[in-house]
């Protein structure tokens, strides 16, 4: 990934780096993070965290480290800790050795608590969380003090000690903050930094059954790590106060000796359209069994996405090109797709596949005969070469492709009609087997044209469409998942009073064909390869399911570039 982020756009955040080097802050250093909280797995949009804040790194010869917010204990898992890891460093992101965790922290942050309240900063409450609603305030009007606001320092710190040591009910006593109960910033209204919590954690087990809240422990975090630009999303623009309080409340070593301090610096998350970008509402499709687990293809996860098929290199181009913005905005689905589109159009090798097959004979052919044929593996890539592919007399061509009524401008398959095989013969369909019971068309019987190899009339007449097929003979049986939106609206959260994002899920989101015939090269297909189908779409060999003796095929995107037509006609005016 370096090297797709050595120079990436510039943008307002690398304006802000360049201004503090030039001001000799942070000793000329550049130190960024990503601080994912393993309650889930990873989106598109952290995908655009993770490379925005690599990327800054490298571009000024900074640091980048992993950091997990693991002070929830109640909602994160291991497994949320591996697939994070995974999908970070397969987007290209190297931490080197600063793979960190806020519990690594837990005793040093406890222990500026205790500062805290000997600094008179800090005190113990015991408001339930109703009660301290109510003293919170509005927006308008200020909130009013606890009333337990002014105990003294020894029996603050007396109580914090007791409430590590598990003497109290969970939800019964809080460390806040005292900070000011007027101020019009609701987030400095004596915030809560540390609740009791009983709840085992996945790498302290039962050691803590206090833990300290986001807003308290990331600032203290980034000091500790050396972090000079703490990079987040617009909706922590209002805990920035917060977070420089934490930081000038608190003595620490690793904020002294040097010109600066961890700055945070806020840009505007990713929206897309047809997508749902709320972790917790993901975690809802995924228990509620709308979706295959959190890697289903059609969720925007990071591992969907990878199981899908996007290539990192897409990703990565997709979340460069849509920049970093002030404001938040929604971007097209269909401009992810044409990321995913440029990139497989370069690199994926072709074959044919026919995923409704219906069957050819052709009757002149000769019957034991078999010929190969030269195909293209891709013309985007000449150094790509080509393939052998068998041709016999009994061939698999798309239902789509064959009318026996066509409409005017249909120029494949019909009785009289003629078509190209693609890199073989013309064909022309003499007459169509239907089965007797049920009328529908079992099979049509062609005839080919021997002057004609790869595809060309020697008499000169006009053949207008070339169409794929499949030796049946030599076919590869396999399964192919078409994957498409998963919301019918562009926002899924538009929807009628009384429901929720749910009711926009689409019915048509995943069609699986199961008799789709595949050309004889494809028997060897990876899990995890890519290729584009002609005429079809860019698949993926699902690197789950594809095991020995089956294939299974995920649709990626299709070859229709909608958001590229879209462009180009905005262009034109």
């Amino acid at each position: 990934m370096a090297d797709d982020v050595n120079r990436p756009p510039a943008n307002f955040i690398q304006d802000l780096i360049e201004r503090d080097l030039a001001e000799g802050l942070n000793d000329g250093r550049v130190h960024t993070r990503f601080p994912p909280e393993p309650n889930g797995y990873l989106h598109i949009g952290h995908a655009k965290a993770v490379i925005l804040n690599y990327g800054l790194a490298v571009r000024n010869g900074g640091l980048f480290n992993l950091r997990f917010d693991d002070t929830n204990p109640a909602a994160e898992e291991e497994e949320f800790v591996t697939s994070i890891i995974d999908d970070v460093k397969w987007l290209g992101a190297d931490w080197g050795d600063r793979l960190f965790f806020a519990s690594d922290y837990f005793e040093p942050i406890y222990a500026f608590s205790v500062q805290l309240i000997e600094k008179g900063k800090a005190y113990a409450c015991d408001l339930s969380q109703e009660e301290m609603r109510s003293h919170r305030g509005t927006l308008t009007q200020p909130g009013r003090d606890s009333p337990y606001r002014n105990r003294s320092v020894k029996e603050n710190l007396d109580l914090l000690e007791r409430m590590r040591a598990g003497e109290f009910l969970e939800g019964s006593r809080t460390l806040r903050a005292k900070i000011d109960m007027a101020s019009s910033n609701m987030n400095l209204r004596d915030p809560v930094l540390y609740r009791i919590l009983y709840a085992p954690h996945h790498r302290t087990g039962d050691r803590w059954c206090i833990y300290p809240m986001y807003d308290y422990a990331h600032p203290l975090c980034d000091a500790l790590e050396g972090i000079t630009h703490s990079v987040c999303t617009l909706e922590y623009a209002d805990h920035r106060p917060l977070y420089d309080w934490v930081l000038d409340s608190v003595e620490c070593p690793a904020l002294s000796g040097a010109r600066g301090r961890p700055r945070q610096i806020e840009f505007a998350r990713l929206n897309m359209s047809h997508t749902m970008m709320s972790k917790r509402k993901l975690r809802r499709l995924v228990e509620g069994r709308h979706v295959n687990g959190w890697d289903d293809p059609r969720l925007p996860t990071i591992a969907g996405l990878r199981r899908r098929g996007y290539p990192p290199e897409a990703i990565r181009s997709f979340c460069e090109q849509i920049g970093v913005a002030r404001n938040d905005s929604v971007v097209d689905l269909a401009f992810l797709e044409h990321c995913a589109r440029e990139d497989l159009n370069r690199r994926a090798p072709r074959a044919m596949a026919v995923l409704r097959p219906l069957r050819v004979t052709v009757i002149n052919y000769p019957q034991d005969q078999v010929e190969w044929m030269q195909v293209e593996n891709n013309p985007e890539d000449p150094a790509a070469g080509t393939r052998r592919v068998p041709f016999c007399r009994d061939l698999y061509i798309e239902q789509e492709d064959f009318l026996e009524t066509p409409p005017a401008r249909f120029f494949r398959l019909a009785p009289g009609r003629e078509v190209r095989l693609k890199g073989a013969y013309i064909i022309k369909c003499d007459s169509v087997v239907k089965d007797d019971t049920t009328g529908t068309i079992r099979e049509l019987h062609c005839t080919f044209d021997p002057a004609s190899r790869s595809g060309e009339s020697t008499d000169g007449r006009k053949v207008k469409a070339t169409v794929h097929w499949v030796s049946a003979r030599h076919a590869v049986p396999a399964t192919v998942r078409l994957y498409d939106n998963l919301f019918l609206a562009a926002n899924p959260e538009a929807v009628p009073e009384g429901q929720d994002f749910t009711a926009n899920l689409s019915p048509h989101s995943l069609e699986v064909l199961t008799a789709c015939q595949l050309e004889p090269s494809l028997a060897e297909a990876t899990p995890g390869s890519r290729y584009q189908f002609l005429r079809q779409a860019y698949f993926h060999a699902d690197p789950v399911d594809c095991r020995e003796g089956r294939l299974v095929f995920n649709r990626i995107v299709s070859l229709r570039d909608t958001w590229a037509k879209v462009q180009g006609s905005q262009l034109l005016g």
